[in-house]
């Protein structure tokens, strides 16, 4: 097994600013990034997304949004219906969409699964003992990237 570096972390941030400058043509921005120390510092806020990883990797991809960004975000893209159900389906596809640009980048190797949602954390089992955490900023608000996977050899 084997970590990611420094340019395959950088698809994440990249897939993520990128997101909300396509959809919204307002760029996210990257407040810091940092290794958890599972130590519970990673935020968790109203709504989670996560796409497991399989083939020649092992993971997962998880965001955590707050409400209000996601109800922004679905204003955004002329989307009415502010519904929880909704509001989980847009944090899945958000999910979704960034596995989805890290495919691109590391190829048919690696397979995404469906998004799985939850109000709040979704329970991680935790592929590396110290996850890649990625602190976004959109607007006025935060949320949070967990990349979660490593490379079997």
């Amino acid at each position: 097994m084997s970590d990611l570096n420094e340019t395959e972390i950088k698809v994440f941030i990249d897939a993520v600013t990128n997101y909300f400058n396509q959809l919204t043509h307002e760029p996210a921005s990257v407040r810091g990034a940092f290794l958890d120390d599972n130590s519970g510092t990673v935020p968790v806020y109203d709504y989670s997304g996560q796409i497991a990883i399989s083939g020649q990797f092992r993971g997962t991809i998880t965001v955590s949004a707050p409400r209000a960004m996601i109800r922004h975000l679905l204003l955004a893209l002329n989307e009415s219906d502010q519904s929880d159900a909704n509001l989980r389906d847009t944090v899945g596809e958000l999910a979704n969409t960034l596995a989805g640009n890290a495919r691109k980048h590391f190829g048919g190797d690696m397979e995404i699964s469906v998004p799985k949602t939850a109000a709040g954390a979704i329970s991680n089992s935790g592929s590396r003992k110290r996850p890649y955490v990625i602190m976004v900023s959109w607007k006025t608000y935060s949320a949070s990237l967990v990349v979660d996977i490593e490379r079997l050899d």
